[in-house]
């Protein structure tokens, strides 16, 4: 096998014919005398690869039938419609799905030539970008991308290469980040997800978090993100200003954990909005004070406050489970009677949307995708870095959210404007629950 000096097959060139637009041979003709040729060497030689060779074969001769009708004129042909001369080639590397390809552009004695299969931006280097870009949006590692560009039969890329691409998101996740938001937005979900990032040479927990909403036809979107050293009322207040400058308006319920920075910034940025406390959360919290071998009967015994038909029956059904749990649990039933109201809120909104809206469950399956792939990268080199995955992930998100149907139809988002919300009809109610034993 030949090699060059780098260690790389030298691919032999299959003499490609001068190709004509006119005259006796058609270009037809010219590509299967082409074609025979390579395939005779490719015979010869069964280390050559045919695919990457058969690649560069068309593209030259695509660039010599483009070359020609600039020109005005075949090679060496005689014509009034000559524009100007060849002179000679250059070489270009070319970075294929096939594997690197050295091409032959033709050059002109005066004006000069581009093939438009390498136009800004080049639609194979469009897909080698789009495959360094998604490597790193799957959170691997510069040294893991080079690796990829490798196995996709490229020459690598460097720890530079990986940064200056990377960097090219910026400007479009920044038009993303910082969108016009029209319109209202009567549900509004936010959380937090903790990542490592490297600051002044020592590793940091950050938070970065997440607002996610549906508009008042019933679409969802990613609001915003952003990144902090704690989730602290701060922070929380200085990103939640951020989306009602950009134009959040109409939030009617928020739905988030019970953190107080958290609830004091709601309460105050957007003021008006009632609150909903995460049910997946608050039934964490409050079986952290039962023991293990009850916490099945405690965790079924309060789930049947939420399968009410109504905030009425719920209320009065929570009541009961804190009276039979205050003997042996004490603070559970305190808290459970404390956060009564916080955790019944979704009641008062369309019973078609209490599944998605009783808790930050949509966006926890979002943040759980967004720590699986910063599980890979581990320690970000700084906190830019983690916010250009992060936002490339949840930019990848909306799209998608945009392209699927609505989160909620129309008609049960009218219920929701409809003054006051409705409440499930007799037919629709539970039979009764059995009695619960203290």
């Amino acid at each position: 096998m030949d090699l060059d000096k780098k260690g790389h097959q030298r691919v032999p060139y299959v003499v490609i014919p001068p190709i004509t637009t006119k005259g006796a041979t058609p270009p037809v003709t010219d590509l299967s005398m082409a074609l025979l040729d390579l395939l005779r060497k490719y015979l010869d030689d069964s280390q050559l690869d045919i695919l990457r060779e058969g690649v560069r074969l068309l593209a030259q001769m695509l660039m010599e039938l483009e070359v020609s009708q600039q020109v005005g004129a075949e090679r060496y042909e005689r014509s009034p419609e000559r524009k100007t001369y060849r002179n000679g080639y250059r070489e270009r590397v070319w970075d294929t799905r096939v594997g690197t390809i050295t091409l032959r552009i033709p050059k002109l004695r005066e004006g000069s030539y581009f093939p438009s299969l390498l136009d800004p931006r080049r639609r194979a280097e469009k897909a080698l970008l789009a495959v360094v870009q998604e490597a790193y949006v799957e959170g691997l590692s510069t040294r893991k991308v080079d690796e990829l560009v490798k196995a996709l039969g490229m020459e690598g890329i460097s720890k530079s290469q990986v940064s200056r691409i990377c960097q090219e998101l910026d400007a479009l996740l920044t038009r993303f980040r910082e969108r016009e938001l029209t319109g209202e937005y009567p549900y509004v979900w936010l959380d937090a997800k903790a990542v490592k990032v490297r600051q002044d040479g020592r590793v940091v927990h950050m938070a970065a978090v997440v607002a996610v909403g549906v508009r008042e036809t019933g679409e969802r979107e990613v609001l915003g993100y952003g990144i902090g050293l704690a989730e602290s009322y701060e922070f929380w207040s200085e990103f939640l200003r951020g989306l009602v400058r950009r134009g959040l308006k109409g939030v009617k319920l928020v739905i988030s954990d019970a953190h107080e920075g958290l609830k004091r910034a709601i309460a105050e940025i957007l003021a008006g909005a009632s609150w909903q406390r995460c049910r997946v959360h608050f039934m964490r919290d409050l079986l952290a004070h039962v023991p293990k071998q009850a916490q099945a009967m405690v965790a079924a015994l309060i789930r049947t406050i939420f399968v009410q038909p109504d905030a009425k029956l719920a209320r009065e059904q929570l009541e009961r489970v804190a009276d039979s749990l205050r003997r042996r649990f004490p603070k559970v039933a305190e808290r459970l009677l404390e956060a009564a109201d916080d955790v019944l809120t979704y009641m008062h909104f369309p019973p078609e949307h209490w599944r998605q809206i009783h808790s930050t469950n949509p966006l926890e399956r979002l943040l759980r995708e967004i720590g699986r792939r910063t599980d890979v990268v581990g320690i970000f080199p700084n906190a830019e870095a983690a916010l250009r995955l992060i936002g490339a992930i949840l930019l990848e998100q909306h799209e998608e959210w945009m392209a699927s149907r609505r989160y909620f139809s129309q008609e049960s988002m009218a219920k929701l404007y409809a003054r006051p919300p409705q409440t499930p009809s007799e037919s629709e109610v539970m039979p009764q629950l059995p009695d619960i034993a203290a």
